[in-house]
């Protein structure tokens, strides 16, 4: 392709004829001109353009024409082989860092990482209270509102321990009158049938009291016992709300006594 537009190139240059004579014409006018406002008369030279060959002038026009068509040719991209047709991209100036195109918007600085806050410590649980509990030698207890208990109804419990047999044992629970109370039943884990049980009311009080019968024992270990009754509807305080164990073992009396803490 390239040998083809040069050839094109020197052909045309070939083929060209000056006009000799306007050109000289143009020359003389222009010193003419040049030379009126002195009154000086101005001989010619004649131009160094003039006294080459013809030849010469023709080799200068063609090396022109080819520099300016390897200018042309620099630039080409794409030919179509259907139409000939040449088409020309010009490439692109590189900017001064050696990209094209619009910069680089700088992109925003990433999001500061907050820490979580600290963990807040929970509220501790409840306990019971001072009065819940009580020891005397290897005699243990401690009274308790059940967490079942309600607005209308309501049990309470006595967890005893003792670290060795009991021959003589007395339980008593007291539930302060607080308005309505009526007695709806009573249990425990030792036997039915070594116990003598009575419920009455006594001065304001409702009482639940376990006699161990004559001749029987009571082994060491964990023991229970409960009293249930209603009440006038809401939620009931055991403030007023007491116990107490009388036991004989071997190594003597022994006595408990307390309230009633928290549901459990």
């Amino acid at each position: 392709m390239n040998e083809d537009i040069a050839q094109r190139l020197r052909e045309a240059a070939w083929a060209h004829q000056p006009d000799r004579a306007r050109m000289l014409a143009r020359v003389e006018r222009g010193a003419a001109a040049g030379g009126a406002g002195t009154g000086a008369v101005r001989r010619h030279r004649p131009s160094r353009l003039r006294a080459l060959p013809k030849a010469a002038l023709a080799g200068l026009a063609a090396g022109g024409l080819l520099a300016m068509g390897g200018l042309a040719m620099a630039g080409i991209a794409v030919t179509s082989p259907s139409t000939g047709t040449v088409t020309v991209t010009t490439p692109a100036e590189p900017s001064p860092s050696g990209t094209t195109g619009a910069p680089e918007t700088p992109s925003a600085p990433p999001a500061p990482v907050v820490p979580p806050p600290a963990a807040t410590p929970s509220s501790p649980r409840p306990t019971p209270s001072a009065g819940a509990q009580a020891q005397s030698g290897s005699l243990w207890s401690a009274g308790s509102v059940d967490s079942h208990s309600s607005v209308y109804w309501s049990q309470e419990n006595l967890v005893l321990k003792t670290g060795q047999p009991l021959t003589s044992l007395t339980v008593e629970l007291r539930f302060a009158q607080t308005g309505g109370l009526q007695d709806t039943g009573n249990w425990r884990t030792l036997p039915p049938d070594d116990f003598t049980v009575t419920v009455q009311q006594s001065g304001g009080t409702l009482v639940y009291r376990w006699v161990l019968k004559p001749g029987r024992t009571v082994p060491a270990g964990q023991h229970e016992f409960a009293g249930q009754f209603n009440h006038a509807v809401g939620m009931r305080s055991a403030t007023g709300d007491t116990y107490r164990v009388d036991a004989q073992g071997p190594a003597g009396p022994a006595t408990v006594q307390g309230g009633f803490g928290p549901g459990r």
